[in-house]
């Protein structure tokens, strides 16, 4: 019997004015919705596509198809960038810790993983959502999907909260945040 409600509780806000605090919710939210694609996956071994399974499967579609696309933009734009100039420097200065430009190359593959990824997770949440069937004898591979969906993102969000977060905000004085706010607001149109 599933213990944990199919729900996907809202996030402690950040708001554009602190920018990587930001960017940590968002981490929460990853998190959160990840967990919540596996108790829905346990659900439907144990109740089947209910609409329970259906709300569940979206809730995890509206994340990972707006807001988490939103996010690897905002790193894209606002800490990769940093890395790979941090990493040069380090470069040419033979400093020593994690090579900061290698992993700016990592985690932007990892962003088109994981766009591969959810390409494959999103038709049967979406058919799940929808309240349609799936194809006999898919459920295996279709958890299978899944569960390489959110391996790849715990990995990713392991390195980013770890190394390149703490990295690119320590290079980040209050003017370079406020326009790091300013453009993520922007972009989701949104006043800041």
């Amino acid at each position: 019997m599933t213990t944990s409600p199919l729900t996907l509780h809202a996030a402690p806000a950040a708001g554009f004015d602190q920018p990587f605090e930001m960017l940590d919710a968002c981490h929460q939210r990853v998190r959160r919705s990840l967990a919540l694609l596996q108790r829905l996956e346990r659900h439907l071994g144990e109740r089947g596509a209910d609409e329970q399974a259906r709300q569940a499967a979206g809730d995890v579609l509206r994340y990972f198809d707006l807001a988490a696309p939103a996010h690897h933009e905002d790193e894209e734009r606002h800490v990769l960038p940093v890395l790979r100039r941090l990493g040069e420097v380090q470069g040419v200065a033979g400093a020593a810790g994690p090579d900061l430009r290698q992993l700016a190359q990592r985690l932007h593959a990892d962003h088109q993983r994981m766009a591969a990824a959810w390409a494959l997770a999103r038709p049967p949440l979406q058919a799940l959502a929808e309240g349609e069937p799936w194809p006999a004898g898919q459920a295996e591979a279709i958890c299978a999907h899944w569960q390489a969906f959110g391996a790849l993102y715990e990995d990713h969000l392991v390195a980013e909260d770890e190394v390149a977060f703490p990295a690119a905000a320590a290079q980040a004085d209050a003017a370079s945040r406020r326009a790091m706010g300013q453009e993520m607001a922007t972009r989701r149109g949104v006043r800041p």
